[in-house]
């Protein structure tokens, strides 16, 4: 593999794959030397800027900037970002990511003139099934990126090509690809998918995405090998390219559990105001029992409804157990704005303060930091992919809450496929009581029973995520392999 190799890559415009792209360079870039540019819209390079330089002085990852312009395609200005995008401005958004397409391939164009020879590949987002036609008429490869896990992968990819929910009146219904005896419901679908038809603008715009990038020559999961296999089984039959296992896309300081106030404070979210400083987090974490204490975040760009908002403070106070909850605006108030406590109960944020119960954390907490410390001992979570696999690598079980995307698939696979999950209720719409929050979060935290056995297998999940990203004198985790490999292959048939 000669160093002097040039990979670019093209994220899509959310901080949830804006992330694992950077690490996915940064891994690519310290196994083979070669030269990466990202490229993406002047703000989102502007974020990747920022994080960059917090964290390392790698010289050989460049950012390259794509013209884009919000405003042309209808949407505010400056808007080049799903974090604070309205649903009814969402598939507005996706369909202005195509106009990306004119500015890569002159990117392309101009490191081929340069270079004297094409890049070595385009690894774009699974989104982006359009940049398969750039990469194969500019003379190089593209490589698709899911940055979700392959059983959400899977089902999103199916789901969007199938619409079986059409076809039944049923709540439950099969997804092709799947085995005929995995049943998925209704309510599993977002409410964008359950209007889905073929004609809608979602189905307009996903269908033919995906079934372009089925057209890669081949496709990058971040998942492991070991913890998902019947969703890699399923996804490599059914779109039949090579998918290689390059995850977890996390921190290398991810991966040990800590146990007291020498946690290093990641810059993980650079580019992100914390609500609290981690120091004061991890000062109050260690005060606490081990496996004690509940993490409640719904991710960097979702929250709850008002009433959902209340019937969960009720339920963690009911509960009596400690924990630290990132609040945000409820849904239909402007998420990055002031936090009122009238959406909470009366006196709540008080009682917390002084009986040391809990920590309320707004907008942002160093995530990786609290589950990683000994005494977390469940994550509430939207089971957005990223957060999975930060709970996961710690071994802290979960209590999911999806809410968006591929979510709810992700809940369903780790309650039925690794039992490290139970469900407290799905999506924004649902009613919540504070009697399921109190009883879900004591059985989770009981430490005998289902709480225990969920513990259990969230450890031994935790074991398989450190053993592959291993390098240790000969042995190798199958992470490493496979990026190896990836990289092999994709260098030799150029």
């Amino acid at each position: 593999m000669g160093a002097d190799q040039h990979i670019v890559m093209l994220p899509f415009m959310a901080h949830g794959h804006l992330i694992p792209f950077l690490a996915l360079a940064r891994q690519i870039q310290e196994r083979s030397g070669f030269k990466i540019t990202i490229a993406n819209t002047p703000l989102n390079i502007q974020y990747l800027r920022s994080t960059i330089s917090k964290t390392s002085t790698n010289s050989n990852i460049h950012l390259a900037e794509l013209s884009f312009c919000s405003t042309q395609h209808g949407l505010p200005p400056n808007t080049e970002n799903t974090e604070n995008i309205s649903l009814s401005e969402m598939s507005k958004f996706f369909h202005a990511s195509s106009s990306l397409e004119a500015p890569l391939r002159q990117l392309v164009s101009d490191i081929t003139k340069q270079e004297g020879r094409p890049p070595l590949c385009i690894i774009s987002d699974v989104f982006f099934g359009w940049a398969v036609n750039v990469a194969h008429s500019l003379g190089t490869k593209n490589i698709s990126f899911t940055t979700c896990g392959a059983y959400g992968t899977m089902a999103y990819v199916s789901l969007w090509l199938n619409l079986p929910h059409r076809s039944t009146d049923s709540d439950d219904f099969a997804i092709p690809g799947f085995p005929e005896n995995y049943r998925f419901h209704r309510t599993q679908l977002h409410k964008y998918f359950q209007l889905a038809d073929g004609t809608d603008e979602w189905s307009k715009y996903f269908q033919p995405q995906i079934l372009l990038s089925i057209k890669s020559d081949g496709w990058l999961c971040n998942t492991v090998e070991e913890i998902e296999p019947l969703g890699l089984e399923i996804l490599r039959k059914y779109i039949g390219v090579p998918v290689w296992t390059i995850g977890p896309l996390l921190p290398p300081a991810a991966l040990k559990k800590s146990s007291s106030s020498d946690s290093s404070i990641s810059k993980h979210g650079a580019g992100k105001a914390p609500g609290m400083a981690a120091e004061k987090i991890v000062k109050w974490l260690n005060l606490q029992k081990e496996d004690s204490v509940v993490y409640v975040s719904f991710g960097s760009q979702n929250t709850i409804s008002e009433t959902q908002m209340m019937a969960l403070a009720m339920g963690l106070e009911a509960s009596g157990k400690r924990f630290i909850w990132v609040i945000r605006p409820p849904l239909g108030f402007d998420i990055t704005g002031e936090f009122k406590a009238e959406w909470l109960p009366e006196g709540f944020e008080e009682r917390i303060k002084e009986s040391l119960k809990g920590l309320l954390v707004r907008n942002w907490a160093p995530q990786l930091e609290i589950l990683s410390h000994k005494s977390v001992g469940v994550f509430l979570s939207h089971c957005g992919w990223n957060s999975v696999l930060e709970s996961l690598s710690q071994g802290v079980p979960i209590i999911g809450w999806p809410l968006v995307a591929e979510q709810t698939y992700n809940s369903k696979m780790m309650m039925e496929e690794m039992g490290v999950n139970v469900e407290l209720t799905r999506t924004v719409e649902s009613v919540v009581s504070w009697k399921d929050v109190k009883k879900v979060i004591e059985m989770v935290l009981d430490g005998k029973g289902k709480g225990k056995e969920m513990k259990k297998k969230a450890s031994k999940i935790a074991e398989k995520i450190g053993r592959a990203i291993i390098e240790e004198g000969e042995e190798q985790g199958s992470s490493l392999l496979a990026l190896d490999h990836f990289l092999r292959t994709t260098s030799s048939s150029n």
